[in-house]
């Protein structure tokens, strides 16, 4: 799919003209003192995830007793994180210590991706949201209810509906003409930026967000809120406390990271074009990569069935 978006997106470009070739992406800091510093960080971010995730993954299906609906979309939310950091951190490492000129095609397939695979982390907050009220709500059901061919229906269209999001917006966005400034203030390429740079018309753009965009972004989000007000409800009916922390335990770690990624995703994109500024850019850092780290560690601090999967795989390694 990479390649064949990209020789889409090239023979589409060949048809315009006036039309700039490449951008050039400035980072987090234009400052040349600044970008071995933010080289080791952000390597050593991404190393974490990287390896955070690898470790969920193979514990969740080395482990008999991981083989459960909300341990199944875990190992699928980690797979997509680890695909949605690697679109992102090496171009940025790349861009910290030489090149900070991405070709046209390759700025839009590497937009393309980041949507696709982010709504995707979205789509799969939501399921995992809805398995747990499944769990507490309605836990005689939950067998039937979750059996394997629903949970991988659920997962099938997390991934094929946020990549017909994706490709919608890229192709629009491809049918505009940048004829001034290549410059991006960002660090990577990301669809608000991008229309700043346009010399033609982005009504069609802005609609198209600001309706299919937004429908896209908030039902999951609304699927999120829905589950935990049920949740909520049937927890504040159990009478014992004992009964309240168990079940509180089992979604506080999703709502956590639930918390951390619709949080900075609505400040970044929820807003006017023009009020998009700097800090928007420290906001994408936190649902791109800070929030793809810090999800291994969040799942697995409080869950001892995934603590214990993960002793068992380590102690496997060291034998």
């Amino acid at each position: 799919m990479f390649f064949v978006l990209a020789d889409f997106i090239i023979m589409e470009r060949d048809n315009q003209t006036n039309s700039v070739s490449s951008f050039i992406l400035l980072g987090l800091s234009s400052r040349p003192e600044d970008q071995k510093p933010l080289f080791i960080l952000f390597l050593t971010m991404y190393l974490v995830t990287i390896t955070g995730n690898l470790l969920i993954i193979l514990a969740i299906h080395s482990d008999p007793q991981l083989q459960t609906p909300m341990y199944f979309f875990l190992s699928f939310l980690s797979s997509t994180d680890i695909c949605f950091t690697t679109t992102i951190v090496p171009r940025m490492l790349v861009s910290f210590l030489s090149e900070k000129t991405i070709s046209y095609a390759g700025c839009l397939t590497q937009m393309y991706f980041v949507y696709a695979l982010g709504n995707t982390d979205s789509c799969l907050l939501a399921v995992m949201a809805f398995d747990r009220y499944v769990a507490i709500c309605d836990p005689f059901h939950y067998v039937t209810t979750m059996n394997h061919r629903r949970c991988v229906l659920l997962v099938a269209f997390s991934c094929s509906l946020p990549h017909l999001h994706s490709l919608l917006h890229t192709l629009l966005l491809n049918r505009l003409t940048f004829c001034d400034s290549n410059v991006i203030h960002h660090f990577l390429c990301d669809i608000n930026p991008m229309m700043k740079l346009s010399c033609s018309s982005i009504f069609v753009n802005e609609i198209v967000i600001m309706s299919e965009g937004s429908v896209v972004l908030v039902t999951p989000f609304l699927c999120v809120t829905f589950s935990y007000i049920r949740v909520l409800i049937t927890v504040l009916r159990i009478p014992s406390a004992a009964g309240k922390r168990k079940a509180f335990s089992t979604c506080g770690s999703h709502l956590t990271v639930v918390t951390l990624f619709y949080g900075s995703i609505f400040y970044v994109y929820l807003q006017p074009l023009s009020k998009y500024t700097v800090r928007d850019r420290v906001a994408t850092i936190v649902y791109t990569v800070l929030s793809s780290m810090l999800n291994p560690f969040i799942y697995s601090l409080r869950n001892k069935d995934l603590k214990q999967g993960l002793r068992k795989l380590m102690g496997r390694r060291k034998s």
